[in-house]
């Protein structure tokens, strides 16, 4: 995936609280399942995916002091599992 250039769209999503890439990955995956990793994700994006995507995400924030932990693994696997 190629990151989109910034846009007036981005800016008003970040000053609104949404991470830069809440918007782009919602666009590529286009309707389809998908899992976020990422250590940034805030309650924002998670609101504002559920609100378009419903249960067809999972965003999962991880620990940048630890990163994935077997836990992690674990929760992804029954999610994706799940779909």
């Amino acid at each position: 995936m190629d990151w989109p250039e910034s846009s007036e769209d981005e800016e008003r999503d970040v000053r609104a609280g949404l991470h830069w890439k809440t918007r782009p990955l919602l666009d590529w995956a286009g309707g389809r399942p998908f899992v976020w990793v990422d250590d940034e994700i805030t309650d924002r994006d998670r609101a504002w995916t559920a609100a378009r995507c419903g249960e067809r995400a999972l965003l999962h924030r991880v620990d940048p002091r630890t990163g994935l932990t077997d836990a992690d693994f674990a929760l992804l696997d029954g999610w994706l599992r799940g779909v």
